[in-house]
């Protein structure tokens, strides 16, 4: 049964917004059901019905004479520019020039390796022009939280909240992962929070393989630059950007892995998303088990120290 938005209480209808906004709806709809195709139709009939337009210089041309095939000659872009006047300039084309993937890839490898710091890469990224889905996001989403605390929770994407707010693990997602961290002691201001792919993709879809490809160095010079002693990724897209393969989530959770970059080698263990966890909330379950481990083996990295 469908409900009239008149029909909702302030905090049903905010609710409603916020379910279309997470969904990737991003324009109003009509009243009334609007058939696009056979308006299409009829404005293409109105089009060949209607009669070709006589221009002045039509008008005062010589007609063709009857027999002769010969096209009448086009006149030159010159003969419209008035005397004394340069031709104007061409007109910038708005759409971006697209890049093969694999030059992006190389030019994405490119500016995350040049970048000494942090705060370069963050830069670099928001300079960088070679993804696709950067063209339709609001926001680079960059790493947040403190650098230099040992620990890194890496996600898959943004979502709107996080497009909007230009943070990660924004809205209800975050304040799950929020609750999470707290219960092994830990804060987002004490950890550093990243996404696999920096910008949010239309519709929240999950990225392509070459989107995927183009945005990986980005993250890995992330982690290369902050140095974390440990990582925790979440979610089957992160899990597939930093350690490869095609197992589900649910089969490699709870174990650690061993992620290298370069010169650097780290423990990861992954784990389910704050989405999982909404979408069902027994996996609280597994997860609850997960952070345990990651607790424990945090606790002996600090008594290493």
């Amino acid at each position: 049964m469908n409900a009239s938005a008149s029909h909702l209480d302030p905090a049903e209808l905010a609710a409603l917004l916020h379910f279309y906004a997470d969904s990737g709806v991003e324009w109003m709809l009509e009243d009334a059901p609007v058939d696009r195709f056979a308006e299409f139709a009829e404005q293409q009939a109105a089009r060949a019905n209607r009669p070709p337009l006589q221009t002045p210089a039509a008008q005062g041309a010589p007609q063709q004479q009857a027999g002769d095939t010969s096209a009448p000659p086009s006149p030159s872009p010159q003969a419209k520019v008035l005397p004394g006047r340069a031709p104007p300039p061409p007109r910038p084309s708005s759409t971006p020039v697209a890049i093969p993937d694999d030059q992006a890839i190389a030019a994405a490898r490119f500016a995350a390796d040049g970048a000494r710091s942090l705060d370069e890469l963050k830069v670099a990224m928001e300079a960088f022009g070679g993804c696709n889905l950067k063209h339709g996001a609001r926001s680079t989403v960059f790493a947040s939280g403190n650098p230099s605390s040992g620990v890194m929770v890496i996600g898959p994407m943004p979502n709107a909240d996080d497009d909007r707010d230009g943070m990660p693990f924004s809205g209800r997602q975050g304040q799950m992962l929020d609750r999470m961290l707290s219960a092994i002691g830990l804060s987002r201001e004490t950890v550093l929070l990243a996404n696999a792919v920096p910008w949010r993709p239309p519709g929240n879809r999950t990225p392509s393989p070459a989107e995927m490809e183009i945005c990986r160095p980005f993250i890995e010079r992330q982690v290369v630059l902050a140095e974390p002693r440990l990582l925790l990724l979440l979610g089957n897209f992160t899990v597939k950007c930093l350690l490869g393969g095609d197992a589900s989530i649910f089969s490699i959770r709870g174990a650690f892995r061993d992620v290298t970059l370069g010169q650097l080698t780290l423990p990861a263990l992954a784990s389910l998303h704050p989405q999982d966890l909404m979408a069902a909330p027994a996996n609280k379950a597994l997860a609850w088990q997960d952070l345990l481990q990651f607790k424990a083996r945090l606790n002996e990295i600090q008594a290493e120290i």
